[in-house]
């Protein structure tokens, strides 16, 4: 798809009919000053068009990085690995934590980690219940006929 640098040539003696919606020019200088921002509004399509990916990409990645619980010794970016300076800061830590104190914390983190489990699963679990409770009403307030195919057959 190529653009031209220069105005796109017009017969401006042609009469132009058009039953759409759009104003139609209504003299020469109107046509060429339309002629003259073309190439103007064709520079701003192109250069929109190559920031627009640019642009997203990074409004992406911050939404995502604000997103993003930051753990420690984890880098905050987007790779999972770790950052290599905090594993000089962990192991200094490490030896100077006695190991009660190692595995309380251990326990605390996954305490946390399974209540934030929790609360996510329990949304979800409300959610259906709502979502039952009000079939169930909609069930009550039938006239109670249940359609004989749905009966259950007595055996004698």
């Amino acid at each position: 798809m190529g653009l031209s640098n220069g105005p796109c040539p017009v017969d401006t003696d042609a009469v132009i009919r058009c039953s759409g919606s759009e104003p139609q020019p209504e003299s020469k200088e109107d046509l060429e000053e339309l002629e003259s921002d073309l190439p103007k509004m064709a520079q701003k399509i192109l250069e929109y068009r190559a920031t627009l990916q640019d642009e997203l990409k990074a409004t992406l990645a911050t939404v995502l990085s604000v997103q993003r619980p930051i753990l420690p010794g984890m880098d905050p970016g987007p790779s999972e690995e770790r950052n290599p300076d905090s594993r000089q800061v962990e192991s200094s830590s490490e030896n100077s934590m006695a190991d009660g104190e190692k595995r309380t914390t251990e326990k605390i983190v996954l305490v946390e980690d399974k209540v934030s489990a929790n609360v996510t699963a329990l949304q979800i679990v409300l959610k259906r219940l709502r979502e039952c409770i009000s079939r169930m009403e909609k069930l009550d307030s039938c006239n109670g006929i249940i359609h004989p195919a749905f009966r259950k057959i007595k055996n004698s």
